[in-house]
């Protein structure tokens, strides 16, 4: 298709891209919004190969296993679905305290979406921060089963958005969201949680005083152009199943690339015991300015 058809159109003709850049099924995808047919066949590595062998080679060189939604998104799509009016009617719902409390006892998940930087000062222990700042919906398919029961914490206002995007890639159990947020929480006296974050700077320091049990999230071909010596890889996509091999009475520090992906490691390991913790702000990309 590339080079029988794509290749042969003008120069000038626009392209528009599929999907966003960090897309689990894509490899090397711009952060463009547009762009056109002779700019990519300049610049992109697929447009340069002929050969179909070598293509297909090298676009799936290096990729991870699919996200489990996309095979129950693939069903969901050929047996039919409820109309987003419907689920968004259904889902967004206004808990009370107590109701959500209910909820989670009878084995809902708490998303909270806020921002890394909000949620490490106080949140609702057992949640599970995916931020919807970053490549939300993409993770939500990632880290949670699609039929778990979902309930929500969200900045106040992007309680919708935090529902509706999970839904478009089919997670639509969701019970409600926490009227008020973590304030009502907060002021019907319930305990509230927190991780900790370090610069890279006192990462650095505690590297040296050799105190480090790290954790890099980052994918495999991340890791492989450059990591911080001693790291372990555990990347965030296969996380849940490796915590077992993890000490919880140790001390860990979690970084990925920039600091979006290791506070949702970071949450995830908390849910499951491991209270010993630091967050690196910045992740690799400020770390590897140190010294």
């Amino acid at each position: 298709s590339l080079n029988d058809k794509i290749k042969k159109l003008d120069d000038e003709v626009i392209v528009y891209p599929a999907h966003g850049p960090g897309s689990a099924c894509g490899k090397n995808i711009g952060k463009e919004t547009w762009s056109t047919i002779g700019h990519q066949k300049k610049t992109n590595y697929a447009l340069q190969i002929t050969s179909k062998d070598k293509f297909i080679s090298a676009v799936t060189d290096g990729l991870n296993a699919p996200p489990q939604y996309f095979f129950k998104d693939a069903m969901i799509n050929k047996n039919g679905y409820n109309t987003i009016d419907s689920v968004m009617t259904r889902n967004t719902k206004a808990l009370s305290v107590n109701e959500f409390k209910k909820e989670v006892a009878a084995g809902a998940l708490i998303l909270d979406t806020r921002i890394s930087d909000t949620f490490e000062k106080e949140f609702i222990s057992g949640s599970l921060n995916i931020g919807l700042n970053g490549t939300y919906a993409v993770w939500v398919g990632t880290l949670i089963d699609i039929n778990r029961a979902l309930v929500i914490v969200a900045e106040e206002g992007k309680e919708y958005e935090s529902i509706l995007r999970a839904a478009r890639v089919g997670y639509e159990n969701v019970k409600g969201f926490l009227k008020g947020g973590i304030s009502a929480w907060k002021n019907s006296g319930n305990e509230i949680h927190a991780i900790t974050s370090i610069t890279p700077q006192d990462f650095a320091d505690k590297v040296i005083a050799g105190k480090q049990n790290i954790i890099d999230v980052r994918k495999i071909s991340e890791y492989n152009n450059g990591h911080v010596k001693g790291a372990t890889l555990l990347e965030l996509s296969t996380l849940p199943e490796n915590l077992n091999a993890l000490d919880k009475n140790k001390t860990y520090f979690v970084h990925c690339a920039g600091g979006y992906h290791s506070m949702i490691a970071a949450s995830l390991m908390k849910a499951n015991g491991f209270n010993n913790l630091f967050n690196i702000y910045g992740g690799f990309g400020k770390i590897k300015e140190t010294k």
